[in-house]
């Protein structure tokens, strides 16, 4: 039987990759995908009857925004996400999937669990959680809701933190020598995990990531090697970096991790650096 999804979003990175996922020959009449843009108001006459899964990508991530702007997140990745799951809740549709984030805990060290109580601190975090609170209000068990909270998702084409570090390597040869564990995700792997939700109809909190958590310094190794580039480890440089700025040192070198759930090993670690 065929599935069929609304992707509310338009041009997102993980929309897209996912259209693209289930577009792939194996899954031929398998899915069918639409995608609905968000800006504006053109997507409320959008009908919803009919799909079997609302996949909400729409928001607006870390962007440096003046104080003035603030409540661009709460009116996007809050009061929208809402409105689009009272829509979907109302035409009838079995399951709503929402993009969330890992910055909902506040966390930059330490280990994630499904019971640790999330205390954003951000207000892309506090607008993120905001909307999954009420989304939770919203579920019975005609209209599940699945919330989906991937830690640095990485991949061909990604913009943000992994973004900028091929960028780094790319152009500077020295890289900090740690021995660090994350939590990651590489896009296919995401993809393929959201695509499991759909299947299953899924309901719940998740945190997909790769099997393995990654090391920075390994992760800066594969992206040189990849790129051609050699690269020097210099072990005191992550002290120097600490000293500077110690939110940044945590960003990249803290041991932030989830418990390991939800693991997702459709392509392995080596291979998602090369793609």
């Amino acid at each position: 039987e065929m599935k069929r999804i609304l992707i509310t979003g338009a041009g997102s990175y993980i929309g897209t990759s996912f259209e693209k996922w289930l577009n792939r020959p194996q899954f031929a009449g398998m899915y069918q995908v639409d995608t609905v843009d968000m800006r504006g108001d053109g997507w409320r006459e959008k009908d919803f009857h009919g799909y079997d899964t609302v996949f909400h990508v729409a928001g607006i991530a870390h962007k440096r925004m003046g104080k003035s702007k603030r409540y661009l997140y709460y009116k996007i990745n809050r009061d929208l996400t809402i409105k689009v799951a009272q829509k979907a809740k109302k035409d009838g549709v079995k399951q709503f999937i929402n993009m969330s984030s890992m910055s909902v805990y506040g966390a930059t060290d330490g280990v994630i669990t499904k019971k640790t109580k999330p205390v954003p601190v951000t207000d892309y975090g506090k607008s993120k959680l905001q909307a999954d609170e009420e989304l939770t209000k919203l579920q019975d068990e005609n209209f599940l809701v699945a919330i989906v909270r991937p830690p640095m998702v990485y991949g061909k084409g990604c913009k943000g933190n992994y973004h900028l570090l091929e960028q780094y390597i790319r152009i500077f040869p020295v890289f900090v020598k740690i021995k660090n564990e994350r939590s990651m995700i590489y896009v296919k792997n995401l993809v393929e995990f959201i695509r499991y939700l759909v299947n299953e109809n899924k309901e719940g909190v998740f945190f997909p990531q790769n099997q393995e958590y990654v090391c920075t310094s390994t992760m800066a190794e594969l992206i040189a090697l990849v790129n051609g580039k050699r690269i020097i480890f210099i072990p005191f440089l992550g002290k120097v970096i600490k000293r500077i700025n110690y939110n940044v040192y945590q960003k990249m070198f803290g041991n932030l991790r989830y418990e390991k759930v939800d693991l997702c090993n459709y392509v392995n670690f080596e291979k998602t650096i090369c793609k």
